[in-house]
């Protein structure tokens, strides 16, 4: 029971680091004179961490064992939290970059630790651990603004503020120091490496499909609140906007994962939260102001949605602990690493066009690809590695 809390806690901690720059990137950029493109490079950082330092998880598990490890990279986050409240540039992208790294470990290690230690409850701590990762996105996007607010109108306390749950769970987790999974292989059993995966065609669907998704939700989540703040809404309604995206996400990340554990397949997911993505998108394209609520509560359930999904996937695709293991380095790492261009695209076709159309027409373009790739990696079978390494 306390691992599946200290797992949710660590969840909580997984995408406020990223997820507060979104709304508070206006008064970054009017503090430190970013330009649009220099703040897409900041809010593409993370994810490209998540994407580059994922090989790290798997290496570090091997030493420490995965509850050590978790511990650890609560650590790193906290500490890389604290470093961004620093004054300079530098110490804004070194605090953004740890932060990245210990959240690219705690990516990969979750469906690790769900595979070892839950194996029948694979749904519900799926369902547990993306509710409260998609909830306290949600939470960060809605309260990152109003406490910068509160506390002298600077962005640093609306970055700052994110440290305390990372403390919270470090309380929790540490208990787990030391001790390792119940179904974590024998010293000396051999290992599916993640380069045994690279030719399996299955391992690859699942990988493309969690990038593309990523790219649209973290392209969403660092330009929303400019897209609707281009239209005349001031900066704390937009950040609400994606706040509330996030909190209607909740639903779907509190049940898609049971019921796509259950299901014989997971194609008729794919096409569900495709055509949500492609209405809100559409929306905001042609009528922004009109009824922005609805637009993002469509955004919102639409993308919320299929990263859950893409989650599961990794942890039935995968088959045994070992393989799942190795998927999900594979697919956080190639993943993320594709996904990073999204924010960095999107900003960099704003910077060029002058407007926000072109770059919300490129992200309705995405979901044609996404959707193709997200059938293919829903089909019922699993991952078949050639060999495995020690």
């Amino acid at each position: 029971m306390l691992l599946a809390i200290g797992m949710v806690l660590l969840a909580t901690n997984l995408r406020p680091a990223a997820a507060a720059i979104g709304p508070l990137i206006d008064r970054i950029k009017s503090d430190t004179g970013l330009s649009a493109t220099g703040a897409g490079a900041l809010t593409t950082l993370p994810v490209l961490c998540f994407g580059a330092l994922a090989p790290l998880a798997p290496a570090l598990a091997r030493r420490l064992g995965e509850r050590t490890t978790a511990a650890l990279a609560l650590v790193v986050l906290l500490t890389g939290t604290l470093v961004r409240l620093v004054p300079g540039l530098g110490f804004l992208f070194l605090g953004t970059a740890l932060a990245g790294a210990a959240i690219a470990v705690g990516n990969v290690l979750l469906p690790v630790l769900v595979r070892g230690n839950f194996p029948d409850r694979i749904g519900p701590l799926t369902s547990m651990y993306t509710t409260a990762l998609v909830g306290f996105a949600a939470l960060s996007a809605g309260v990152s603004v109003p406490v910068a607010d509160a506390l002298g109108g600077g962005w640093r306390p609306g970055l700052a503020i994110w440290a305390v749950p990372a403390v919270i769970a470090l309380i929790v987790w540490a208990p787990q120091l030391g001790r390792r999974s119940p179904a974590r292989p024998a010293p000396g059993t051999p290992v599916v490496s993640v380069r045994s995966l690279l030719r399996d065609p299955v391992a690859w669907a699942v990988t493309l499909f969690f990038a593309l998704q990523s790219a649209g939700f973290y392209a969403t989540l660092a330009w929303l609140p400019s897209v609707f703040h281009s239209h005349g809404l001031s900066t704390s309604h937009a950040g609400f906007l994606l706040s509330l995206s996030l909190i209607f996400g909740l639903i779907p990340a509190l049940t898609v994962p049971s019921l796509a554990a259950r299901a014989s397949h997971q194609r008729q997911f794919v096409l569900v939260f495709v055509a949500f993505i492609a209405a809100g998108w559409i929306g905001v394209l042609t009528a922004p102001t009109s009824v922005p609520y609805l637009w993002v509560v469509l955004l919102g359930i639409g993308q919320n949605a299929m990263f859950p999904l893409a989650l599961t996937l990794i942890v039935l695709r995968g088959g045994s602990v070992t393989s799942t293991g190795a998927l999900s380095t594979m697919v956080q790492t190639f993943g993320y690493l594709i996904a990073a261009a999204g924010p960095l695209v999107i900003g960099a076709v704003h910077d060029i066009s002058g407007s926000w159309t072109p770059p919300l027409l490129v992200l309705l373009a995405l979901l044609v690809p996404q959707t193709v790739i997200g059938l293919e990696a829903a089909r019922n079978r699993t991952v078949s590695p050639p060999h495995a390494s020690v």
